[in-house]
């Protein structure tokens, strides 16, 4: 029998590790994996000892415990879910809670969702919660709370919070593991084994044992059949199971059964059931055959949907691998359907067409797929693979579908099949090109060359890949030698040299290209005129003395052109002398020595050209010596406006050509210059001589036989010359201009006597004298002038012969500048008739120094752009009635103001106004009524008069009670039909009047019959929160607490801050307004945490608020730290509680640490303990500890409680000799040794402690022997092991670098032997790149940290 229960205690461990395993496929929608941690097996360690001291003992005593896991599921009810509405969702979720019998427990969830769900707490075993669980609200934090007090073993299980509304629910799932504290454990059993003597309880019959088994859970039914003292537990089992498949047939019924499905590869499948459950958390199972399907680790490939009572499975991307039968599992029931998957042929879904692409685009070919497949698509051409490069471009779709070809910038040479072949299809494609047009960018021009000239005749093609024939009038001169035909790129050209008349004609070049039976053709005409030889060099009359060599030249256009010479007609034969020479165009008649036979006129005649030339002989001109010495003794002198005349004789034949130049410039003949001419004498006559014509005079005879020379100088005396450069002025005052400038550059040929000034004032002609300086000085000063005044002034140069011309200055002002003035007003239009306006204005602010002599009126249409002039004299009065305007015209005017400076700048734009008769005055307001009123407003509304013309707005008046005067709202009317009148005196009374207005003037009054206060409606006090404060607020010390309200009221009310019913007075600040005050502590302490009222009170009511302050800090540290060893290998910490903890406020909790003697390291005992006092486990014999408590709370940590002394833990006693126990007499049943929980790989920090266990069935009980590598270490002091009640327990304290590696566990008895193995490896905290590698593994393999 013992052998039997430690058979089924291996069992349960099995049993409950699947259970934990399977917890996470629980879900949906997602689920959080359980770890399996070294404390959850000690636990498992336990609960085994547990069970074999019950078969030793005949006890029920147990110790429960469970997993720690987590796991979440959601379920959408509704199929539509409103906008801004959505499924229960957990923000802050549940976290597995380990705590020790005695000790409290608390879950923490925080739900989301909308509308707001409501959340229930229940236990996944389906037993009641205990009496001492107790499930709120905390409505500071929006959290659900539940929290058990007094933990007992029974109270560890998978709590669930479920939330739910009518779009859903959601359910998150925690355990809680319960640690059995082994003092109470030791005293729960002797008061039971005490109460079993005392007690001795009649068997239950089997009915009442189904009913008690009934409601309890599987693992507990030896635990209660022992309690009871029931024996037959075999038969009890097979009864109960029978009862429970009588009721679960009922639990579980089909209303659609699953249907086979049969789909293509590649697309989804969903198998769908309608299940009615009476138990909605009931366990669903998928498989495929006899395989389990793994949701949470399909990647997305299976997922299990449920909508109300419809449950679906989800396949993605079904192919040949998904093909079977799917099972569903629940309850008793099983529900199968098969997927069929049909592989289709592979094919071709594309029609393949010829293709016709335009030379240089992209063409593209797509073949799509009839499914995907691996082998490899193949595009070949003229029996060649394509290749991917820069000109093929070769893709495939996302869905693996459609390939696609494209071949970019196609050319003639890319025409023919493309072949497309993939496995055994294939298909062909043919390419065709179509050729671009080929066009003329430059066409054949029609040329005209004359006889024996080069012609040139080009054009320019599109494209340079073009046959090109060059034709004369339809006939191929192309391989003509006569013709030079050149071809470079895509310009063609043909050149003719020394054309000939035959070449006239018509010339075209005709293109061709390859693929294209399309020729393109330019055509243009030559012309070749008949050439005439030109002169281009002709001869010139030669004069020579006798026996001097001459020469005649003519050059021609035509080296290829004869001509003849002929003498006074007659063509030369022979004539002593002289010689014809020819060089190519060059015809020479050469004289040795001419006589005067020579004399005489020859021409030359050639084909189209002729030239002639006479030769003379001559003799050098000659002037008398005596003239020339009298001409360069003195100059001729002469009176300005006389005449010169000057006559040289000479002597010269033939006559030589007179030239006269004074100052180096040839003299011509004019109307004053007379030039004469005699066969021996020549004169120079100049009339009216003026000063400009001094100069040297020079005579030039000059004949083909030489020059003659004579030099003179021409003194004219007149008016000296203007004086010179611009004119300085020295001074610009009120009282004086002076100015100075320069002597002229010529005195007229006398000594400057003076010099005259005259001025002329601005806006006169006329000049007047103002004053003469000697020419001694060159400064003036004119004394005579008006501040403000333009002047401009003209100086004079006098000598004997008189004035010269006038130097005039530039304008200057006398003393500061005269402006134009400012702006005008904008003009008003008033008396408007259909026909006339009156237009007034008010003068410009600043006249610019000088008064204002007039305005300029301008008027334009509406909307146009030009202005007209109105009136044609300046305006000197402000108004002016404006006449001649058009009906139901809109004008607008502007006004320039004048004054001796000029114009200014034009005023603003007047409004626009409308040429038609007046309009009518509006009538009465009618309805007018106050809408509301303030402390310092009113607000009014009327209604249009119905009388009169439509009001173009309203003039309000307002009327303080004590006053007798009425003033107006506004400056201007107000627009529209509602106004609110401001700036009023409290609680004042005031009367209100008003009327219509319109351009036609103003409407009668109509006033309000009382009065009206300036106050607003009286209001009683409310607060207005906005949700900006809560009715709690939790406030870290040190920190600034802020409490700031909103409120209306009307007056406004008295506002008074209590706190926990008491006035505050102190160090706060407190403002006040009207419509909110402000409660401040600049620097909150815990003293300040209460309860604060603010009250509001006024005439018309009350009202007051509450906040509830708590001020946080960190939690001061318990005290007076107690250590008592009641068990061995454990020892019981009690201290005082820390006065922060009492209230277990903002979950507020201890933190329980322990360091091994020989290190300094502290390591985490237990987190999160509530009460007093935990009892700490896992403590090796005969080592040293010390101990720390710590408080903690959402600030931070208490200054530590620490040991004073480390505790020696003492070494295992013998049991205890007075106390009897009835054995147990089990059957005999030998079993080989085995492992129920084999060793598993670990990973520990440097100088933590390792521990390795495993659980082991075999009987007898097997022999262990533990290893590291090759060497036995059961018997070394380094470390600490145990076997006991089917587990198997090696402690490795203080882990260093030496002690890596794998360990060995062997178990032998009498049937045989087994071995497991297990690694460790030691890290170190920095060692962050083995840590992470750990982490990776630890996800896919069974690694313990």
């Amino acid at each position: 029998m013992a052998a039997e229960l430690l058979q089924a205690t291996g069992g349960r461990l099995e049993q409950m590790e699947q259970q934990m395993m399977q917890m996470t496929s629980s879900s949906s929608s997602s689920s959080s994996s359980s770890t399996l941690t070294s404390s959850t097996r000690s636990k498992l360690r336990k609960v085994s000892q547990g069970l074999s001291r019950t078969v030793e003992e005949h006890s029920g005593a147990q110790r429960k415990t469970s997993a720690a896991a987590e796991s979440f599921s959601q379920v959408q009810k509704s199929t539509h879910i409103p906008k801004g509405e959505s499924v229960p969702d957990f923000e802050e979720k549940l976290r597995p809670i380990t705590a020790q019998e005695g000790d409290s427990a608390m879950f923490r969830a925080k739900v989301t969702g909308s509308p707001q769900p409501s959340v229930t707490w229940e236990r996944a075993s389906g037993s009641p919660l205990s009496d001492g669980t107790k499930s709120f609200c905390d409505n500071i934090n929006n959290q659900y709370l539940l929290k058990i007090k007094n933990l007992v073993l029974e109270d560890a299980d998978v709590y669930r919070c479920v939330a739910s509304n009518e779009h859903g629910e959601a359910i998150y799932s925690a355990s809680l593991i319960v640690a059995e504290n082994p003092a109470l454990d030791f005293k729960k059993m002797l008061k039971k084994r005490s109460e079993k003597k005392r007690q001795e309880k009649k068997p239950p019959t089997e009915e009442e044992m189904l009913k008690i088994l009934a409601g309890a859970d599987k693992k507990d039914y030896e635990r209660i059949c022992a309690e009871y003292g029931f024996t037959d537990f075999r038969g009890i089992l097979k009864k109960l199971k029978e009862m429970k498949k009588k009721d679960e047939v009922e639990m579980v019924r089909v209303l659609k059964p699953l249907e086979d499905v049969t789909a293509k590869p590649d697309t989804n499948v969903v198998f769908d059931t309608i299940l009615e459950l009476k138990d909605p958390n009931m366990r669903m199972l998928w498989f495929l055959g006899t395989e389990l399907l793994r949701i949470q680790y399909s990647h997305g490939k299976y997922e299990v949907k449920q909508m109300g009572t419809k449950h679906m499975l989800c396949i993605s991307s079904v192919g040949l691998s998904d093909m079977g039968t799917y099972t569903l599992q629940v309850g008793d029931k099983t529900l199968s359907a098969r997927l069929n998957v049909i592989d289709e042929p592979l094919k071709f879904m594309s029609d393949f067409k010829p293709m016709n692409v335009t030379e240089r685009q992209t063409a593209v070919f797509e073949v799509r797929l009839s499914k995907k497949t691996d082998a490899p698509l193949i595009w070949t051409v003229k029996e060649k693979e394509v290749k991917r490069d820069e000109k093929f471009e070769v893709s495939l779709s996302e869905d693996g579908l459609t390939y696609t070809l494209k071949i970019k910038d196609v050319k003639v040479s890319d025409t023919g099949d493309y072949t497309i072949s993939i496995g055994d299809l294939a298909a062909t494609v043919p390419l065709f090109i179509e050729r671009i047009p080929v066009k003329f960018s430059s066409y054949l021009k029609n040329v005209r060359v004359q006889e024996r000239g080069k012609a040139h005749l080009e054009c320019k093609m599109s494209s340079k890949d073009v046959h090109v024939r060059w034709l004369k009038d339809g006939c191929d001169i192309t391989a003509s030698r006569r013709y030079i035909v050149l071809r470079e790129g895509k310009r063609a050209e043909v050149i003719i040299e020394d054309c000939e008349l035959t070449d006239s004609g018509e010339y075209s070049v005709v293109c061709t290209q390859d693929n294209d039976t399309q020729e393109y053709v330019t055509s243009a005409n030559l012309t070749v005129d008949e050439r005439f030889a030109s002169v281009k060099s002709g001869l010139s009359d030669v004069q020579c003395p006798t026996g001097a060599p001459v020469e005649l030249c003519v050059v021609l256009d035509d080296e290829k052109v004869d001509g003849v010479w002929l003498k006074d007609g007659v063509e030369i034969s022979e004539l002593s002398g002289v010689k014809v020479v020819k060089q190519g165009a060059v015809h020479k008649l050469l004289f040795s020595g001419v006589t005067h036979g020579h004399e005489g006129k020859y021409t030359f005649r050639a084909k189209g050209a002729e030239s002639e030339a006479v030769l003379t002989i001559a003799d050098p001109p000659e002037i008398d010596s005596s003239v020339l010495d009298l001409l360069g003794a003195q100059p001729v002198t002469v009176k300005a406006g006389q005449t010169a005349a000057i006559k040289i004789p000479f002597r010269g034949k033939p006559l030589p050509k007179v030239t006269w130049y004074r100052d180096g410039v040839e003299v011509l003949e004019d109307e004053r210059t007379k030039v004469e001419r005699t066969a021996n004498s020549t004169s120079l006559l100049l009339s009216r001589c003026a000063r400009e014509d001094s100069g040297a005079i020079m005579l030039r005879l000059k004949s083909d036989c030489g020059t003659a020379v004579a030099n003179l100088y021409l003194n004219v005396i007149d008016r000296p010359k203007p004086p010179q450069g611009n004119v300085e002025f020295l001074e610009l005052s009120r009282r004086c201009i002076r100015m100075r400038w320069k002597v002229p550059r010529d005195n007229g040929g006398k000594q400057v006597t003076s010099f005259v000034i005259e001025r002329r004032v601005e806006g006169k002609k006329s000049w007047a004298r103002a004053g003469e300086v000697d020419s001694s000085t060159t400064v003036f000063t004119d004394d005579k002038v008006e501040e403000g005044r333009l002047y401009q002034y003209r100086i004079r140069a006098v000598n004997a012969e008189g004035m010269s011309e006038p130097l005039e200055t530039e304008e200057v002002r006398a003393g500061e500048p005269i402006e134009p003035p400012g702006t005008a007003s904008q003009p008003q239009v008033s008396n408007v008739t259909k026909s006339t306006m009156t237009v007034s204005w008010t003068p410009p602010a600043h006249d610019g120094g000088a008064a204002v002599e007039g305005y300029i009126l301008e008027r334009r249409k509406k909307g146009s752009n030009m202005w007209l002039q109105v009136n044609k004299e300046l305006l000197t009065d402000t108004k002016f009635l404006v006449d001649g305007l058009v009906d139901d015209v809109e004008y607008e005017f502007r006004v320039i103001s004048v004054n001796r400076a000029g114009a200014g700048c034009p005023s603003t734009v007047s409004n626009a106004v409308l040429a038609k008769d007046p309009i009518r005055a509006p009538g009465l307001v009618r309805n007018l009524c106050v809408t509301d009123s303030t402390n310092s407003s009113i607000s009014l509304r009327w209604t249009p008069p119905d009388d009169g013309d439509e009001p173009s707005g309203y003039i309000l008046e307002v009327r303080p009670e004590d006053a007798k005067e009425w003033t107006k709202a506004t400056k201007i009317p107000i627009a529209g039909t509602a106004f609110t009148v401001g700036g009023l005196q409290e609680r004042m009374k005031y009367h209100l009047r008003i009327r219509a207005v319109n351009e036609g003037g103003l409407g009668e009054t109509i006033e309000l019959v009382e009065g009206v206060l300036a106050m607003p409606p009286p209001v009683p006090p409310r607060f207005d929160l906005q949700g900006k404060l809560k009715n709690q607020m939790v406030v870290r010390a040190g920190t600034t607490l802020c409490l700031q309200l909103s409120f209306t009221a009307s007056p406004a009310p008295v506002v008074t801050w209590l706190k926990d019913g008491v006035l505050t007075a102190g160090k706060e600040v407190i403002t006040k307004s009207k419509s909110n005050s402000q409660f401040l502590i600049s620097s909150s302490q815990r003293s300040d945490s209460g309860v604060y009222r603010v009250h509001l009170k006024n005439d018309y009511g009350e009202a007051h608020y509450d906040v509830n302050v708590r001020i946080t800090d960190y939690p001061q540290p318990p005290k007076n730290l107690r250590l008592e060893e009641e068990v061995p290998g454990t020892v019981t910490l009690q201290w005082d509680h820390s006065a922060d903890l009492s209230d277990n406020n903002e979950g507020a909790h201890y933190v329980i640490l322990k360091r091994d003697f020989s290190i300094p390291s502290w390591f985490t005992v237990a987190e999160r303990v509530f009460s007093s006092k935990y009892t700490v486990t896992g403590l090796l014999p005969g080592r040293k500890y010390y101990f720390r408590v710590i408080a903690q709370n959402s600030i931070g940590d208490s200054d530590p409680l620490d040991s004073k002394e480390p505790l020696i833990i003492a070494k295992e006693k013998e049991c205890i000799s007075g106390l009897r126990l009835r054995e147990y007499a089990s059957r005999s049943r030998q079993v080989k040794p085995t492992f129920l929980l084999p060793l598993k790989d670990h990973a520990v920090r440097r100088g933590y402690d390792c521990t390795m266990s495993c659980a082991y069935q075999g009987w007898p009980t097997p022999q262990a022997c533990w290893y590291k590598g090759e060497s036995k270490i059961s018997d070394s002091p380094r470390f600490w092991h145990s076997t006991a009640n089917g587990v198997c327990t090696l402690v490795i304290p203080t882990c260093g670098a030496k002690d890596g590696g794998r360990y060995t566990l062997v178990l032998e008895n009498s049937l045989g032997t087994t071995k497991c193995s297990c690694n460790l490896v030691i890290f170190d905290k920095d060692d962050m790149g083995l840590l992470e590698s750990l982490t990776r593994q630890a996800n896919k393999e069974k690694l313990i940290f």
